[in-house]
Protein backbone atom coordinates (compact mmCIF):
# COMPACT_ATOMS: atom_id res chain seq x y z
CA UNK A 1 0.00 0.00 0.00
CA UNK A 2 1.00 3.38 -0.61
CA UNK A 3 0.03 6.28 1.84
CA UNK A 4 0.35 9.90 1.64
CA UNK A 5 0.92 12.74 4.39
CA UNK A 6 1.90 15.97 4.75
CA UNK A 7 2.68 19.21 6.55
CA UNK A 8 3.20 17.39 10.10
CA UNK A 9 4.83 20.72 11.55
CA UNK A 10 6.27 19.16 14.91
CA UNK A 11 3.38 17.02 15.87
CA UNK A 12 4.71 14.01 17.19
CA UNK A 13 2.34 12.63 19.30
CA UNK A 14 -0.35 13.38 16.03
CA UNK A 15 1.98 11.26 14.12
CA UNK A 16 2.28 8.52 15.92
CA UNK A 17 -1.58 8.43 16.30
CA UNK A 18 -2.09 8.08 12.60
CA UNK A 19 0.71 5.64 11.99
CA UNK A 20 -1.17 3.78 14.50
CA UNK A 21 -4.16 4.07 12.99
CA UNK A 22 -2.64 3.07 9.66
CA UNK A 23 -1.32 -0.32 10.66
CA UNK A 24 1.90 0.80 8.44
CA UNK A 25 3.86 -2.48 7.17
CA UNK A 26 7.62 -2.98 6.17
CA UNK A 27 6.27 -3.56 2.52
CA UNK A 28 4.24 -0.32 2.51
CA UNK A 29 5.72 3.13 1.38
CA UNK A 30 4.65 6.63 3.38
CA UNK A 31 5.00 9.53 1.44
CA UNK A 32 5.83 12.47 3.45
CA UNK A 33 5.24 15.48 2.10
CA UNK A 34 6.88 18.34 3.52
CA UNK A 35 6.66 20.82 6.35
CA UNK A 36 7.63 18.26 8.49
CA UNK A 37 9.69 21.26 10.84
CA UNK A 38 8.33 24.24 12.39
CA UNK A 39 5.49 25.41 14.64
CA UNK A 40 5.15 22.27 16.56
CA UNK A 41 6.81 21.18 19.81
CA UNK A 42 8.64 17.91 18.59
CA UNK A 43 9.84 18.18 14.80
CA UNK A 44 13.18 16.32 15.45
CA UNK A 45 11.74 13.28 17.01
CA UNK A 46 9.39 13.13 13.92
CA UNK A 47 12.66 13.40 11.91
CA UNK A 48 14.57 10.60 14.04
CA UNK A 49 11.34 8.31 13.50
CA UNK A 50 11.84 9.01 9.59
CA UNK A 51 15.52 8.42 9.42
CA UNK A 52 15.02 5.06 11.23
CA UNK A 53 12.26 3.90 8.70
CA UNK A 54 13.42 3.18 4.90
CA UNK A 55 9.95 2.59 3.70
CA UNK A 56 9.42 6.44 4.61
CA UNK A 57 9.85 8.71 1.65
CA UNK A 58 10.44 12.23 2.40
CA UNK A 59 9.72 14.93 -0.19
CA UNK A 60 11.29 18.60 0.65
CA UNK A 61 8.80 21.46 1.91
CA UNK A 62 9.07 25.25 1.65
CA UNK A 63 9.83 24.57 5.75
CA UNK A 64 12.39 22.85 5.05
CA UNK A 65 13.80 24.94 2.65
CA UNK A 66 13.88 27.99 5.13
CA UNK A 67 15.24 25.55 7.73
CA UNK A 68 17.94 23.22 6.24
CA UNK A 69 20.89 25.99 5.92
CA UNK A 70 20.47 27.96 8.61
CA UNK A 71 20.20 24.68 10.73
CA UNK A 72 23.80 24.03 9.33
CA UNK A 73 24.46 27.32 10.95
CA UNK A 74 23.58 25.33 14.45
CA UNK A 75 25.31 22.37 14.49
CA UNK A 76 28.10 23.70 15.87
CA UNK A 77 27.57 25.09 19.20
CA UNK A 78 26.64 29.12 18.93
CA UNK A 79 28.28 31.89 20.75
CA UNK A 80 25.77 34.68 22.41
CA UNK A 81 26.67 37.08 19.33
CA UNK A 82 25.69 34.88 16.78
CA UNK A 83 23.19 36.79 15.14
CA UNK A 84 25.35 39.77 15.29
CA UNK A 85 28.55 37.79 12.96
CA UNK A 86 26.22 36.97 10.35
CA UNK A 87 26.89 38.21 6.90
CA UNK A 88 23.66 40.16 6.12
CA UNK A 89 21.75 37.76 3.56
CA UNK A 90 22.06 34.95 5.70
CA UNK A 91 21.31 37.44 8.87
CA UNK A 92 18.11 37.55 6.52
CA UNK A 93 17.10 34.77 5.86
CA UNK A 94 17.51 33.30 9.46
CA UNK A 95 15.41 36.60 10.16
CA UNK A 96 12.60 35.39 7.60
CA UNK A 97 12.75 32.16 9.12
CA UNK A 98 12.35 32.86 12.82
CA UNK A 99 9.14 34.71 11.37
CA UNK A 100 7.76 31.69 10.01
CA UNK A 101 7.79 29.38 13.23
CA UNK A 102 11.44 28.09 13.75
CA UNK A 103 11.44 28.80 17.43
CA UNK A 104 10.74 25.23 18.36
CA UNK A 105 12.62 23.89 15.70
CA UNK A 106 15.85 25.89 17.06
CA UNK A 107 14.69 24.48 20.72
CA UNK A 108 14.57 20.68 19.88
CA UNK A 109 17.70 20.39 17.75
CA UNK A 110 19.98 22.35 19.68
CA UNK A 111 18.89 19.87 22.66
CA UNK A 112 20.63 16.74 20.41
CA UNK A 113 24.30 15.81 20.62
CA UNK A 114 25.79 17.37 17.92
CA UNK A 115 26.84 14.24 15.87
CA UNK A 116 23.06 13.46 15.56
CA UNK A 117 22.66 17.46 14.82
CA UNK A 118 24.75 16.93 11.68
CA UNK A 119 22.74 13.53 11.11
CA UNK A 120 19.49 15.29 11.00
CA UNK A 121 20.93 17.73 8.86
CA UNK A 122 22.64 15.09 6.52
CA UNK A 123 18.68 13.70 6.10
CA UNK A 124 17.15 16.93 5.42
CA UNK A 125 19.85 17.28 2.28
CA UNK A 126 18.16 13.60 1.17
CA UNK A 127 14.56 14.74 0.94
CA UNK A 128 13.47 14.33 -2.45
CA UNK A 129 12.00 16.97 -4.46
CA UNK A 130 8.95 14.89 -5.39
CA UNK A 131 7.37 11.51 -6.05
CA UNK A 132 5.65 9.98 -8.74
CA UNK A 133 3.40 6.64 -8.33
CA UNK A 134 1.10 4.58 -10.25
CA UNK A 135 -1.45 2.54 -8.38
CA UNK A 136 -4.25 0.74 -9.45
CA UNK A 137 -3.46 2.26 -13.07
CA UNK A 138 -3.65 5.96 -12.06
CA UNK A 139 -0.47 8.33 -12.27
CA UNK A 140 -0.01 10.22 -9.24
CA UNK A 141 2.28 13.19 -8.69
CA UNK A 142 3.19 13.73 -4.86
CA UNK A 143 4.75 17.62 -4.30
CA UNK A 144 4.76 19.69 -1.49
CA UNK A 145 2.85 22.68 -2.84
CA UNK A 146 2.07 22.62 -6.27
CA UNK A 147 3.60 23.39 -9.91
CA UNK A 148 4.54 26.78 -10.53
CA UNK A 149 5.18 27.59 -14.05
CA UNK A 150 3.27 24.77 -15.27
CA UNK A 151 2.71 23.26 -18.53
CA UNK A 152 1.02 20.59 -20.00
CA UNK A 153 4.06 19.58 -21.91
CA UNK A 154 6.94 19.42 -18.75
CA UNK A 155 7.65 16.27 -17.00
CA UNK A 156 7.92 16.39 -13.49
CA UNK A 157 11.70 16.35 -13.81
CA UNK A 158 11.72 19.80 -15.04
CA UNK A 159 10.32 21.53 -12.27
CA UNK A 160 12.87 23.16 -9.89
CA UNK A 161 12.43 22.99 -6.02
CA UNK A 162 11.45 26.52 -5.94
CA UNK A 163 8.53 25.66 -8.17
CA UNK A 164 7.35 23.11 -5.93
CA UNK A 165 7.38 24.50 -2.77
CA UNK A 166 5.78 27.67 -2.71
CA UNK A 167 2.68 27.71 -5.45
CA UNK A 168 -0.75 28.09 -4.03
CA UNK A 169 -2.75 26.00 -6.28
CA UNK A 170 -6.02 27.07 -7.60
CA UNK A 171 -8.15 24.08 -6.82
CA UNK A 172 -11.21 24.30 -8.96
CA UNK A 173 -9.00 24.27 -11.85
CA UNK A 174 -7.16 20.58 -13.06
CA UNK A 175 -3.67 20.26 -13.81
CA UNK A 176 -4.38 17.60 -15.96
CA UNK A 177 -7.03 15.25 -16.95
CA UNK A 178 -5.30 11.94 -16.60
CA UNK A 179 -2.77 12.94 -13.94
CA UNK A 180 -3.93 13.55 -10.05
CA UNK A 181 -1.56 16.05 -8.27
CA UNK A 182 -1.38 15.24 -4.26
CA UNK A 183 -0.42 18.06 -2.18
CA UNK A 184 0.37 19.79 0.73
CA UNK A 185 1.11 23.57 1.72
CA UNK A 186 -2.57 24.68 1.45
CA UNK A 187 -4.58 23.74 4.54
CA UNK A 188 -7.98 22.77 2.87
CA UNK A 189 -9.52 24.88 5.54
CA UNK A 190 -8.42 27.42 2.98
CA UNK A 191 -9.93 26.36 -0.22
CA UNK A 192 -12.60 28.20 -1.61
CA UNK A 193 -15.97 26.03 -1.99
CA UNK A 194 -14.52 23.18 0.21
CA UNK A 195 -17.58 22.13 2.21
CA UNK A 196 -15.31 20.12 4.38
CA UNK A 197 -12.38 22.63 5.37
CA UNK A 198 -10.34 20.47 7.46
CA UNK A 199 -10.86 17.40 6.14
CA UNK A 200 -8.76 15.79 2.81
CA UNK A 201 -9.87 17.83 -0.30
CA UNK A 202 -10.59 15.97 -3.70
CA UNK A 203 -11.62 17.55 -6.87
CA UNK A 204 -10.41 18.40 -10.60
CA UNK A 205 -7.60 15.98 -10.37
CA UNK A 206 -6.50 17.31 -7.29
CA UNK A 207 -6.23 15.83 -3.60
CA UNK A 208 -4.91 18.20 -0.57
CA UNK A 209 -3.97 17.18 2.30
CA UNK A 210 -2.45 19.52 4.58
CA UNK A 211 -5.49 19.99 7.26
CA UNK A 212 -4.08 22.31 9.25
CA UNK A 213 -2.48 20.06 12.14
CA UNK A 214 -1.98 22.14 15.25
CA UNK A 215 -4.57 24.37 14.35
CA UNK A 216 -7.48 24.75 16.63
CA UNK A 217 -9.82 23.56 13.53
CA UNK A 218 -7.16 20.85 12.09
CA UNK A 219 -5.54 17.52 12.29
CA UNK A 220 -3.23 15.36 10.75
CA UNK A 221 -4.30 13.60 7.85
CA UNK A 222 -2.94 11.40 5.75
CA UNK A 223 -4.49 8.99 2.57
CA UNK A 224 -4.02 5.56 0.97
CA UNK A 225 -3.67 6.00 -3.04
CA UNK A 226 -4.80 2.12 -2.99
CA UNK A 227 -8.20 2.35 -1.27
CA UNK A 228 -8.58 6.35 -1.23
CA UNK A 229 -9.42 5.67 2.68
CA UNK A 230 -8.43 8.91 4.88
CA UNK A 231 -7.05 8.40 7.96
CA UNK A 232 -7.30 12.30 10.62
CA UNK A 233 -5.33 12.56 14.16
CA UNK A 234 -6.19 15.54 16.48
Amino acid sequence: MIYAMSDIHGQYEQFLTLLEQIGIRKEDTLYILGDVVDRGPEPMKILKYMMAHSNIIPIIGNHEVMALPNLKLLVPEVSRNFLDKLPPKVYRDFDNWTQNGSTSTIQDFRKLPQEERHQVVEYMKSFRPYGKEIVNGQEYWLVHAGLDHFSETKRLEEYSVEDLVWTRIDYEIPYFDDIIVVSGHTPTQNILGNNRPGYIFKANHHIAIDCGAGKSNGRLAAICLDTGKEYYAR
